[in-house]
């Protein structure tokens, strides 16, 4: 039976989404609406006013602002990141799921992946500092990119894991049967099915890499920062430039909300493409 979409249901239903929709979209929409006003228009709170662009102009191309220098340490890092947290996590989960390992080990393994992802990154932050300062990675973006792909990593691997376990093992032992190495079978049987899964495991290890404050803030220096240690320098002792950093804060969501609109249209693609094949 169809649900009458007229029914007090199907409309107090579309009423909760809509409200939820708008706790999550306010605060953005609050956030860069206040990078178009003076701060003495913000903190007076006025409802209307006319938008400005000096805000993004002083981010962008004052002289001692370094935001753009920050934002492709953020795309560096970030990118660099996802790649080697994809491309370990994809092994181990083929590894795990796949090779002769005692399931002791591999419980085992889990769980230590599972419990060194609860441990605040902050708790990591000073010994990941005295490490990259004895091996000279302290102030360099090689440090934090190993950095946050550790920290990454497990829930690469648990979300890899999913994807790898429901690949059909009558594919791979046909691959094996046809003469197909290891290589050759992960590239053109495996990574075909789980694209969807590097997909969503991509745009979840890029989002936190470029959220992540702690760690950049203690690994990093001013030539080195990431948009999230440069949003915070607004923040000063006497001054706070609240107009400047909902303009700074802004401008970090382009990266993050252009990998999700791919990224969603990619995974559908592939979804389908699996359930045809």
């Amino acid at each position: 039976m169809s649900r009458n979409p007229s029914s007090p249901r199907v409309a107090l239903l579309h009423l909760s989404l809509a409200a939820a929709a708008l706790v999550v979209i306010a605060p953005v929409v609050w956030t860069v609406a206040a990078g178009f006003r003076t701060q003495i228009s913000l903190l007076i709170g006025d409802v209307l006013f006319t938008p400005i662009w000096s805000n993004f102009a002083e981010v962008l191309f004052s002289k001692t602002s370094d935001f753009l220098l920050n934002y492709r340490n953020s795309l560096i890092v970030g990118v660099t990141s996802t790649a080697i947290c994809l491309t370990v996590a994809t092994l181990a989960a083929w590894s795990l799921h796949r090779m002769r390992w005692p399931s002791w080990v591999v419980h085992i393994f889990l769980a230590w992946t599972l419990i060194f992802h609860m441990i605040p990154p902050v708790a990591l932050a000073g010994a990941w500092f005295s490490m990259a300062r004895a091996v000279g990675l302290d102030n360099t973006l090689t440090g934090l990119i190993l950095a946050h792909a550790t920290l990454n990593l497990p829930m690469a691997l648990w979300l890899m894991g999913v994807f790898v376990r429901d690949v059909p093992k009558e594919l791979e032992e046909a691959a094996i049967m046809d003469g197909a190495t290891t290589p050759i079978l992960l590239r053109h049987v495996v990574l075909p099915i789980i694209a969807p899964g590097l997909a969503a495991a991509g745009v979840l290890t890029f989002v936190f890499s470029w959220n992540e404050f702690a760690v950049a803030l203690t690994l990093t220096m001013k030539q080195t920062a990431t948009v999230p240690v440069a949003i915070a320098k607004f923040a000063q002792d006497f001054e706070i430039q609240y107009t400047q950093m909902a303009a700074s804060a802004a401008l970090s969501i382009l990266p993050a909300l252009v990998l999700l609109l791919i990224a969603q249209r990619y995974i559908v693609s592939g979804l389908t493409q699996g359930a045809v094949k």
